[in-house]
Order: C-alpha cells, then structure tokens, then sequence
C-alpha cells in the first residue's frame, strides 16, 4: 500500500534518493541537474528537508509499505502571491516509472490540493516542458488547464515551459 509522509530530517536520506533519482530518470522536468545535486552534501538534504516545513511549503514523499525505506514518488509546493492573493506553486513533481498509472501521482496531487486548500490558496500553478507530454497529459486528467503563459526552460533554451493552472475551490 502506498503512503505519503511530508519530508523531515528523519526521512532526508529517501527524499535525497529519489530525487536523484527523478534526475536521472526525467533530467527535462526539472530545473536542477543530477550532476548538480548530487554533489550537494548530506547537511544540504537535511536544510533543505527543514526548509519544506509544511506551514509555507510542503515536500511530500510516497511510499509503497513493502519497500518503506524508499519513496517511489514526491511532489513540493510553496505559497505565492499572484494579484494578491495566495497560489501554490508546484515544483518537482515525480513518481518512480514502475509506479506510475497507480494512483501515486493523484495521491500526490490530492495531498497538496488539501494542504493549499488549508491555507487559503485559490488555485496551483505548475511549469511543465513540452517535451513531457506524459506529464502534461497526467495534468489534464488531474484537471489542470494549459495558461497560455509559456517562457524557456532554464537548462536548454531549446525546450518551452507551459504553465497550467489548477483552481482549488469556490
């Protein structure tokens, strides 16, 4: 069964390894590099594992209970300010490949509607590469629309970023 923990320093070692692992598995997702991350040291994971405190911004991590020392799936949001009110804005979104189509990617999205939800949030914005159609087409089914709003992606200006939005609530 499949579980979701927010990230702590106690479980820093699993959000270190799956996230270096998203960045080798789909380096176009994300706007850091394996290469990058990588060589970042074990006091970095656990800052960053502190930074992603829940009040402001949120790390979830997935689990599957027959292998619970490593996550099979994580997605991040912050809190920003968009015409004066509050969005989430989700970042790093990733489920392990033989994961994905079981419903890890909705827990994780629903986990962060709710926490967004809490906190007063109208809608989630997410930046998503052209070249990930898999993804986008994920983010249709979670009833994401495509903004229109577009820019380059950091790592290769090659590459288009579409924003989708996600309203949350009344």
């Amino acid at each position: 069964m499949i579980f979701l923990q927010p990230v702590s320093p106690q479980t820093a070692p699993a959000f270190k390894e799956v996230r270096l692992r998203a960045l080798q598995d789909s380096p176009l997702a994300f706007s850091s590099t394996y290469t990058r991350e990588s060589e970042l040291p074990q006091e970095e994971w656990i800052a960053r594992s502190q930074r992603w405190d829940g009040e402001g911004s949120v790390l979830y991590l997935a689990f599957d209970d027959l292998h619970p020392l490593h996550a099979c799936g994580m997605v991040a949001c912050y809190g920003e300010q968009n015409s004066g009110r509050l969005r989430g804005h989700v970042i790093s979104m990733w489920v392990d490949p033989a994961y994905r189509r079981a419903g890890v990617g909705r827990m994780l999205i629903d986990a962060l509607k709710t926490w967004a939800s809490s906190r007063g949030m109208h809608e989630l914005k997410l930046m998503v590469t052209s070249v990930n159609q898999p993804a986008i087409d994920f983010y249709i089914r979670m009833g994401f629309l495509m903004s229109g709003m577009t820019g380059p992606y950091p790592n290769d200006a090659a590459v288009i970023e579409h924003e989708m939005l996600l309203p949350l609530g009344p």
